[in-house]
């Protein structure tokens, strides 16, 4: 979320439908177009950020030789069948 932060402009080249369908959701949310693009960006970082950190935790795992045993395996497998 906008955090009232300095900005600064950037210039995004998007597909008219694409800048027709959030021009309708800022009319239709009351919001202004830089509103919604500041809210799908801290989506999309919010979730490669988690990504990123859960492979940095499993590569710091696997470095610590911290693996699950052949029963904590079977165990998850068995749970998905």
């Amino acid at each position: 979320m906008h955090t009232g932060a300095p900005r600064g402009a950037i210039t995004v080249r998007l597909e008219a439908a694409k800048r027709a369908e959030l021009d309708e959701l800022a009319r239709a949310t009351s919001r202004d177009r830089s509103f919604l693009v500041n809210e799908a960006i801290d989506a999309y970082l919010a979730v490669h950020r988690w990504q990123i950190a859960r492979i940095e935790e499993g590569l710091r795992q696997a470095e610590a030789g911290e693996f699950a045993s052949e029963d904590e395996v079977n165990a998850a497998f068995a749970r998905w069948q």
